[in-house]
């Protein structure tokens, strides 16, 4: 089923990025939408977990280097019925994490030094229980294809916007061009439909990851606890996040800038803490 939705997930996004740059380019405009969009395809689908962790300059770490983060991954990782994943660090003050990688085996959990400075170990046992939750679902790979979909649709954009500029008012689509005024919309419904795809697939899947990743951790007020700190410290804390994968992340690393809060790609934390205090008073875990 998780395979499923991936293939489903990549034809309609290819769809529409060819769509865009028809409507931007004419058949030129296709043509290039339609190399770009095979290109994505493959290297998100082996390689989207690697670029987000170069983005973040995230440093693979031996148990050596960090053996209490090693403890509580390796120890839920076997509750979870799942294979030890890599573990990265990422240098950032704001508290934060994510897990990338295209399935179970290919599995990596990212951290900042910012949470392993202000979350205690039972708190962190719950992030990482989210986390191990994430890569059950296999929806980390979704999310990275969504995050470089996203990313190529606000691309496309832009190239609607030079095209303006440096392509006059020229509009025969047998010769390649787009409509200008076509053109013009797509600069303003591409990256609000890119968001949109971000919305649509980051708020469902963070509460199941929520409900299960509390089972994992063993109890639901570990990761209620540190989802309260970690919301706090973000909108105090500032971090230098990528808009096209701050949906990745288990809160929102942009929630400290006021418009952000508008288009959040994740759940109210108040809801998220709400649902994990009913489920720990009701012993569903």
């Amino acid at each position: 089923m998780h395979t499923l939705k991936t293939m489903v997930l990549m034809v309609f996004l290819t769809v529409f990025f060819i769509f865009v740059g028809s409507l931007i380019g004419g058949k030129q405009g296709a043509t290039f939408a339609l190399i770009i969009a095979l290109g994505m395809n493959f290297f998100a689908y082996f390689f989207s977990h690697k670029i987000v962790l170069s983005m973040y300059r995230a440093k693979e770490i031996t148990e050596a280097e960090a053996p209490e983060l090693y403890s509580i991954i390796r120890r839920l990782t076997q509750k979870a019925g799942l294979p030890m994943p890599k573990v990265y660090i990422i240098d950032s003050d704001q508290p934060n994490a994510f897990a990338t990688g295209r399935s179970p085996k290919h599995g990596v959990v990212a951290v900042t030094t910012g949470i392993m400075r202000i979350l205690s170990m039972e708190e962190l046992s719950g992030v990482i229980g989210h986390e191990l939750a994430h890569i059950k679902h296999r929806d980390i790979l979704i999310s990275t294809i969504a995050a470089t979909f996203a990313g190529a649709i606000s691309y496309l954009a832009q190239m609607a916007q030079w095209a303006l500029i440096f392509g006059g008012g020229r509009h025969d689509d047998d010769e390649g061009g787009g409509h200008p005024i076509v053109a013009l919309l797509m600069m303003i419904i591409a990256p609000l439909v890119a968001m949109i795809i971000q919305l649509a697939i980051s708020r469902s899947r963070e509460y199941a990851a929520d409900e299960e990743g509390a089972s994992i951790a063993g109890n639901p007020l570990y990761l209620a606890n540190a989802l309260k700190k970690l919301h706090y410290a973000s909108q105090a804390i500032p971090m230098n996040a990528n808009p096209g994968t701050a949906h990745l992340f288990i809160v929102n690393p942009l929630s400290g800038k006021s418009l952000m809060k508008l288009f959040s790609t994740h759940p109210p934390i108040e809801e998220r803490v709400a649902r994990l205090e009913a489920m720990a008073r009701s012993r569903r875990y």
